[in-house]
């Protein structure tokens, strides 16, 4: 689908997406084992936490996941290649892999699409490649006594990327997603790489980008604000902005009600299930959550709405009974 077509969609509802993916493969407590697969018994390191792996040596799982959100009411799934490019790969000495993941994941959650929307054609079903930050950063220093080192170059960033894009191109994306940005100079990475294949390909699936605001400060990794993070990539023609994960709903709202007022562009945000515990685990509620995010809805702020780190297909559940209740954000046609 095109730009404009998405853009016809989100002048009349809000979208849902889904909710994480970590989360559900969690609960399939799997091992070493699982991880490798029959393919993968030799590899010379381990395999366990390698999630995006999993599309290759547990393709079911996935598609479980997948549909399961697609059942919760969820319109569009994020492919499970958050970690899938060269730089996420090189943990696990899986460099190669990279087209692979990016392809199959891709196919599966579209496959998953396809069923929902013949039974749903109402309620067609989409699949947003999902394009992650990488463990690097670009803009900042992970060495306190040298501050002008750099663990990544742009230029490695972007050949990364590409391989990534291409990837999830073929396997039949219908949006791309750059979300998690902490670090905005990763993200423009990303994005001249998105450019520089669809340019390429003669392609041109719309563009969702979602940065994540840390903590208290109100300001990404990087050190931007809402509005720096903003402007700094105005220049893109994305179909949305939004902000995702670190935060739960009620802390996320304020910054997303600060982009929602300086943006022209479709607003998205997908939230954590409120704040991790002392085991790193989300004990916010289905319930609790919804009505954090009835709040988004009432308020208008939104056009895209969904979950992040500890939600479930039942928080998507109960999200996207209430979205269907509520108009979509108006964007601002101009910025005064």
């Amino acid at each position: 689908m095109l730009k404009s077509d998405f853009e016809n969609i989100l002048k009349e509802r809000i979208l849902v997406l889904d909710g994480a993916m970590g989360t559900m493969i969690q609960q399939h407590t799997l091992e070493e084992e699982d991880f490798r697969g029959a393919r993968f018994g030799d590899h010379p390191c381990p395999l366990k936490g390698n999630n995006d792996l999993l599309s290759l040596t547990q393709p079911e799982i996935i598609k479980s996941i997948h549909s399961a959100y697609f059942e919760a009411g969820a319109d569009i799934v994020e492919t499970n290649t958050f970690s899938s490019t060269s730089i996420g790969m090189a943990d696990y000495q899986m460099e190669s892999l990279v087209y692979e993941l990016n392809f199959e994941s891709t196919r599966l959650a579209k496959e998953v699409a396809l069923e929902f929307s013949e039974k749903t054609p109402n309620q067609p079903r989409f699949v947003a490649g999902s394009i992650g930050p990488t463990n690097r950063t670009a803009s900042m220093s992970p060495d306190v006594n040298d501050p002008g080192f750099r663990a990544v170059s742009f230029d490695e960033l972007v050949a990364a990327y590409k391989v990534q894009v291409e990837g999830l191109l073929a396997g039949g994306a219908d949006l791309l997603l750059v979300e998690t940005i902490f670090d905005t100079l990763n993200a423009k990475a990303a994005l001249f790489a998105i450019e520089e294949v669809q340019q390429k390909q003669k392609t041109a699936l719309p563009i969702m980008i979602s940065g994540t605001i840390t903590d208290a400060s109100g300001r990404t990794l990087s050190g931007q604000t809402v509005e720096a993070f903003r402007i700094s990539l105005s220049h893109i023609p994305v179909l949305s902005i939004g902000f995702n994960c670190a935060l739960g709903a009620d802390q996320l709202l304020p910054y997303v009600k600060r982009l929602a007022t300086q943006s022209t562009h479709f607003i998205s945000a997908h939230p954590n299930a409120g704040l991790p515990n002392a085991f790193g685990a989300y004990d916010q509620t289905p319930a609790q959550m919804g009505d954090l995010i009835e709040e988004y809805l009432k308020q208008e702020v939104v056009n895209i709405i969904g979950g992040c780190c500890g939600t479930t297909p039942d928080h998507i559940r109960l999200i996207a009974e209430r979205a269907q209740k509520y108009a979509p954000r108006k964007p601002k046609l101009n910025l005064q």
